[in-house]
């Protein structure tokens, strides 16, 4: 699952607050609860290591940690039951000199389920597993081949992943002599069933069941493609996943690469956010509505005071700052806020004109 712009840019941060904090020793403490687990329970065991840390020879380090569990003990019985995707919470003593108590706890529901419980006691949180949920990319597989040969990979983000390489023994055009040209068909047509039928199951052991997998591209020349994929070998849960097919020149590295190259429109029509949809919103209404929408940080802000403002599009290149002030004007009047990436060609044009817009609930005037 890919984050929104404005799940990526709450978690990340979250994950710079936090990762400036250094203990002197081990007493920082990093709690992972995976969803679906019994808060009750990680509770109990909070308060069983209370009474391990009481064994650490460091007076001033054993009463870091244990007033540190302890806090985070008291901030995890604030919940009724586990969030539906976990908790990730974080507690310990951050005053900037030694000898001086400046107790903290931080909580965040993230945006994706977690799946592993963890408790650390280290110099630093552990943040580790949410920096990789801001790295989740979609996921496509790629299949280039052709009689003689198949290379099965991944797309992730940009980066090509291969999986699989496989050599078929379909025989050439041209048949030995003393051999009918009907059976000399005949055995390359075999060959070639069986091939299909091995590159069918390598498909399905590496595709099938990837819930991440947003679709499968196949390339490849000639008709051979076309053969595997409305010839009956794919199972059906895999090719329904198949989203185009394409011609191209190669069946090897260079055939995946020629693949992606020629697969930019599908992909591009795949990847059509809800970000992308709502900065195109709004570019149709500045062009034909242009009383429906404002940009500019002064216009927009003199906009959403008013209440005026549906929905506000802020870019990722603010900084947190004018982020977080323009999202506490926005909650007051129940605005609708996108934080906008600068990774596509509307988010740079949102750049380029101020960094702040709005769409409006009515025309002004």
């Amino acid at each position: 699952m890919s984050l929104t712009s404005n799940q990526q840019y709450a978690l990340k941060k979250f994950i710079k607050g936090l990762e400036v904090h250094r203990g002197r020793h081990t007493e920082l403490v990093s709690v992972y609860v995976p969803s679906g687990y019994d808060m009750n329970k990680v509770i109990n065991h909070l308060s069983q290591e209370q009474g391990t840390a009481s064994n650490i020879k460091s007076s001033s380090t054993k009463k870091n940690v244990i007033d540190a569990l302890e806090k985070m003990i008291q901030h995890l019985r604030l919940y009724k039951r586990t969030p539906e995707n976990g908790l990730a919470v974080f507690s310990g003593n951050v005053a900037e000199r030694e000898g001086q108590q400046d107790f903290k706890v931080w909580s965040v529901e993230p945006p994706v389920p977690l799946k592993t419980r963890i408790y650390r006691c280290d110099k630093e949180f552990q943040l580790d597993l949410l920096r990789v949920m801001l790295e989740s990319k979609e996921i496509y597989g790629l299949i280039v081949m052709d009689r003689r040969e198949a290379n099965i990979a991944l797309l992730k983000g940009k980066a090509i992943i291969p999986l699989v390489s496989s050599h078929s023994y379909v025989p050439g055009k041209f048949k030995a002599g003393g051999q009918s040209a009907a059976r000399f068909a005949r055995l390359r047509e075999g060959a070639a069933k069986d091939f299909y039928k091995k590159i069918a199951e390598y498909v399905k052991e590496q595709f099938l069941g990837m819930a991440e997998l947003k679709g499968i591209i196949v390339g490849g020349p000639g008709p051979t493609k076309y053969e595997f994929v409305d010839g009956g070998y794919i199972t059906t849960e895999v090719k329904n996943k198949i989203i185009a097919i394409k011609d191209i020149s190669y069946t090897d590295q260079f055939g995946l690469q020629e693949l992606l190259d020629k697969s930019q429109d599908v992909l591009a029509s795949e990847e059509v956010t809800s970000e992308k949809k709502i900065m195109n919103r709004f570019l149709q209404l500045l062009s034909t509505k242009p009383l429906m929408v404002s940009y500019g940080e002064a216009e927009v802000g003199k906009n959403l005071k008013n209440g005026t403002v549906e929905v506000l599009l802020l870019s990722e290149a603010l900084d947190d700052e004018q982020i977080d002030g323009f999202e506490t004007t926005a909650k007051e009047f129940s605005t609708d806020v996108r934080i906008i990436s600068i990774e596509t060609r509307e988010g740079q044009q949102l750049k380029d004109i101020g960094k702040v817009a709005a769409i409006l609930r009515y025309e002004v005037h």
